[in-house]
């Protein structure tokens, strides 16, 4: 697993600006970035290929909420195992 900034991001995922991403976040169907210092972000690059695999399928936006609600209980038991 890799971290992705935002220009990855927005390469991967197909979103034309940054301010995309964060309104998918706020929506619930995006994973929150992961502080990487006091200035930047970025994303795991497992969750960003989960969410555009999700995409590809067709899942509805609930599906993906859920899907993102699974990947950040992952981050929590990864950090507490």
């Amino acid at each position: 697993m890799s971290i992705l900034r935002i220009p990855a991001v927005l390469a991967e995922t197909g979103y034309r600006s940054h301010a995309s991403i964060y309104t998918a976040m706020k929506a619930g169907l995006f994973t929150a970035a992961v502080k990487l210092s006091e200035r930047s972000v970025g994303w795991p690059s497992d969750e960003v290929q989960a969410i555009n695999a999700a995409r590809i399928a067709g899942q509805t936006d609930d599906q993906i909420r859920a899907l993102v609600t699974r990947l950040h209980a992952k981050r929590t038991e990864l950090v507490t195992a």
